[in-house]
């Protein structure tokens, strides 16, 4: 009996074995190539697979889903034979297990290889400066290249970016004193327009306030004029409306004559030529205010007037 119960436990673990060699489970996003003593037979897609255990064999299982691989720093010389070192990053995606299984031997290994030399050549018809600026267009024609030359292998190139660029140290130096004086050159160039636009505001707002203080004193001296002319007016129209005579006139003249004097500056004044006339015509009123107090008019014995005599001095 035992022999027997031996083969019993034997024929169930190779049933076992069996079933589970025959029930493949394939993951969502995944991929398995199954061959058939050696050649290619299908391929399973994700979910529940029945395959004859012994006879199928997974040979293998694929990532369907987008990968990121980053490659490793690569010298490249520009066209102004300078060496770069750029850092790359492939974003990928398998389309065809089959053709990624037996078109290529390592995919990984050729799409980075073949990186490399197109971004060489790419690189070699660019200058430095180029090179620093249009990372666009270097990523642009690198994915182009990747993406026909991938597509055989079941690969599909999604982007392709440039992670660093990195010049040579002296040259990065270079670049920053260039920088750094540029920066200088602008804040000067700033500085001097901001001198310059406030010295045109300054000059426009002085020149703004003296027309501004040229119309305010134009305005007040038309003012003052003005308000002269109307004083003078006044007076003309007070002094001919009470109708004064020549004596009244002379007196006033007269009594002017002590205001033309003052003055601690005033060493040295003329006596106007009208003084004679201010004079004849207050000695005539003084000569009628005597003869009303019943003065026979006469001087001396010459019998020559007071007035006759003031009206001819004696000349030195």
């Amino acid at each position: 009996m035992e022999p027997i119960i031996i083969v019993l436990i034997i024929l169930v673990v190779l049933v076992f074995i069996a079933l589970i060699k025959t029930i493949q489970v394939i993951p969502q996003a995944s991929a398995a190539i199954v061959e058939r003593f050696g050649r290619y037979t299908r391929t399973l897609n994700a979910g529940l697979n029945i395959v004859v255990p012994f006879i199928d064999t997974i040979r293998n299982r694929i990532d369907l889903r987008e990968q990121v691989v980053p490659f490793p720093p690569q010298p490249v010389i520009t066209q102004d034979n300078l060496v770069v070192n750029i850092d790359t990053v492939i974003y990928y995606q398998v389309t065809d297990a089959r053709a990624a299984t037996y078109e290529v031997a390592s995919y990984i290994q050729a799409i980075e290889q073949l990186t490399v030399t197109t971004l060489r050549n790419i690189i070699g018809g660019m200058d430095l400066e180029r090179t620093l600026t249009s990372r666009e267009e270097i990523n642009a024609a690198l994915r182009g290249v990747l993406d026909e030359a991938t597509g055989k292998w079941g690969i599909r190139v999604n982007r392709v970016e440039l992670k660093a660029i990195e010049p040579p140290t002296s040259i990065q130096d270079s670049m920053e004193k260039q920088m750094r004086a540029d920066r200088d050159k602008r804040a000067a160039i700033l500085q001097a327009e901001g001198v310059r636009q406030s010295e045109i505001l300054r000059a426009e707002g002085e020149k703004q306030s003296q027309i501004l203080r040229a119309e305010g004193e134009a305005k007040a001296a038309a003012l003052r004029a003005e308000g002269e002319a109307q004083a003078v007016r006044t007076v003309f129209e007070a002094i001919h409306a009470g109708d004064p005579d020549q004596k009244l006139l002379s007196y006033q003249y007269l009594q002017m004559l002590p205001k033309i004097a003052e003055g601690d500056a005033n060493k040295l004044w003329i006596v106007p030529s009208e003084i004679g006339d201010a004079l004849k015509g207050l000695s005539g009123a003084m000569g009628n205010f005597g003869g009303l107090g019943g003065g026979s008019g006469t001087g001396g014995a010459n019998g020559t007037s007071t007035q006759d005599r003031r009206e001819k001095p004696t000349l030195d």
